[in-house]
């Protein structure tokens, strides 16, 4: 299971504290749930940090993490039954706008681990689909 997080703290707060450590760590734990909340989501978190973390070097492939990862979070919300609205293009656009795709992707995350609210943590839950 995930957690709910706060959009803002996970964008700006502690990145900034942090360094820009938080991010990669953040990154990892979204990939990971991904594949936590449903098997069939496939995702390795290792290599979706270092495409990010070597990023400045590799040029493409955190282009293709970050859009890759918002597919997954739809898939996420697929899965947990609800309506599918987070979209990795908008992901991706929002790279290049205050880098504001954390906040976006953690929203769309919250709507997620919102429902499953009362669920104890290692309880398994009845997907959708």
């Amino acid at each position: 299971m995930g957690k709910t997080r706060n959009v803002f703290l996970v964008w700006l707060v502690w990145p900034l504290i942090t360094l820009g450590v938080y991010h990669l760590v953040w990154y990892f734990k979204v990939n990971r749930e991904a594949h936590s909340l449903d098997e069939r989501i496939e995702v390795n978190p290792w290599l979706s940090v270092l495409a990010i973390a070597l990023g400045w070097v590799l040029i493409v492939p955190p282009f293709v993490s970050v859009y890759r990862t918002g597919r997954r979070i739809g898939q996420m919300q697929r899965s947990a039954g609800t309506e599918p609205t987070c979209n990795g293009w908008i992901g991706l656009a929002l790279v290049f706008v205050f880098h504001l795709t954390p906040l976006y992707y953690q929203s769309e995350l919250n709507r997620i681990w919102d429902q499953y609210e009362y669920v104890a943590e290692g309880e398994r839950i009845t997907l959708a689909a």
